[in-house]
């Protein structure tokens, strides 16, 4: 029997406390191992690079390069799953919103009052943890390009009205794929409209 393939995971938070608390939970699942921590963005490229993690752990507030800056690196350099940490993703969350956008796979907020609702928030991360190792990271931009259409609407004519809908739902994880969806429609869409 071949032993079960443990997630690495890539600790990052420039809370000393967190750096310790983090690991801990994770630690309750025998299937992941924290691999390493870093306290800023410029030491967590460094530990990518050394440890090769599977997935991060990103706090989005951080001195020097921020989360933010951080995962806008790991997109550009090596794609990984990331899941931001940080107490923002309530109370700031267009900040979360752009880290998504930007590529992140999910988001745990904080605990605020770490021993009540340790153990929700460690199960949330570990199941998130899970199911991000599972996915493909794609690097932002360089999508395959979809096949042209030519129009079929002759100058002079209009369009005919719309007779169907269409709706889009996302999940987290979604925004990089609709965003290369929408880049595909076709210039005149919204005069159709």
């Amino acid at each position: 029997m071949t032993a079960m393939k443990k997630v690495r995971v890539l600790v990052v938070d420039d809370s000393a406390l967190m750096r310790k608390l983090i690991p801990q939970m994770l630690e309750a699942d025998a299937s992941i191992e924290v691999v390493g921590t870093a306290m800023d963005g410029t030491f967590c490229l460094k530990k990518i690079e050394e440890l090769q993690p599977h997935v991060v752990t990103l706090d989005l507030q951080m001195p020097g390069m921020n989360g933010i800056d951080t995962l806008k690196e790991i997109m550009r350099r090596n794609p990984l799953p990331v899941i931001v940490v940080s107490s923002h993703s309530t109370e700031g969350a267009s900040v979360t919103f752009k880290a998504l956008g930007l590529g992140a796979f999910d988001f745990v907020t904080k605990p605020q009052d770490t021993t009540a609702h340790m153990a929700d928030a460690a199960a949330e991360l570990i199941a998130k943890i899970k199911a991000a190792a599972d996915c493909k990271v794609v690097r932002p931009g360089i999508l395959p390009a979809a096949p042209s259409r030519p129009e079929k609407i002759s100058a002079g004519k209009t369009a005919p009205l719309p007779s169907k809908l269409v709706a889009i739902g996302i999940s987290t994880g979604g925004p990089q794929a609709l965003e290369f969806v929408l880049a595909q429609l076709p210039r005149t869409f919204r005069e159709r409209l």
